[in-house]
This record gives C-alpha cells, sequence and structure tokens, in this order.
C-alpha cells in the first residue's frame, strides 16, 4: 500500500514536470519564432503604405522599375520608357528594394 502511495505521487510530480515543460517550450518558440516574424510583417507592412510616386523599387518576381500611380490594392510601375505594368501591393519586396536603393546612391 505504501509503494502504491510513493508512485502515484510520483506519477502526479511528473505530469505536472510535463505541464511546464511544454509551458516552457511555447514560451521558447513564442521568443525566437513568432515574436519576430510579427516584427517583420510589421516593417514590410509600413514599407508599403510608405511608397510613393516616384519611388524606385523592385518585385517579389525580381522586376525593377518605378512607381507612376499608386492605387488602394495596386501599383503601376513604370519598367521602361513608355512600358508600365500594374503591380498588386502585395508584390513588392522591402528586402530587395532597401538592396536596390543602397546599389543606386552608390552610382
Amino acid at each position: 500500500m505504501m509503494y502504491l502511495t510513493i508512485l502515484l505521487q510520483s506519477q502526479g510530480n511528473m505530469a505536472m514536470q510535463q505541464f511546464l515543460m511544454l509551458g516552457f517550450i511555447i514560451v521558447i518558440m513564442y521568443f525566437f519564432m513568432l515574436r519576430p516574424q510579427m516584427k517583420k510583417m510589421k516593417v514590410e507592412k509600413q514599407f508599403k503604405e510608405s511608397i510613393n510616386k516616384g519611388d524606385k523599387v523592385v518585385t517579389i518576381g525580381g522586376v525593377h522599375g518605378k512607381i507612376t500611380e499608386v492605387g488602394e490594392t495596386f501599383f503601376m510601375i513604370e519598367i521602361d520608357n513608355n512600358v508600365r505594368i500594374k503591380i498588386d501591393k502585395t508584390a513588392v519586396s522591402a528586402e530587395a528594394s532597401k538592396q536596390y536603393r543602397k546599389v543606386e546612391d552608390k552610382k
């Protein structure tokens, strides 16, 4: 009887330890995976909202151009003289545009 009591008490303690370990893993995942991703999405959204007419951008497909018109859900991009394409706002890459601007500034 005494052995059974000791066994049951240790199993209850193990369950609590497993629950705490699961909680610890969730907290670690939040700080190392979810939080940085949310931060990146926020920066990307701010970038897309700050784009104005005349800005040079790069699309996620690699097309370089200059914004000629800004709509609610689209951009009109001039990629050559009198060659314009209409793209969705989600197709502009913030990372590529930053790199493109750095290269343009060096010239």
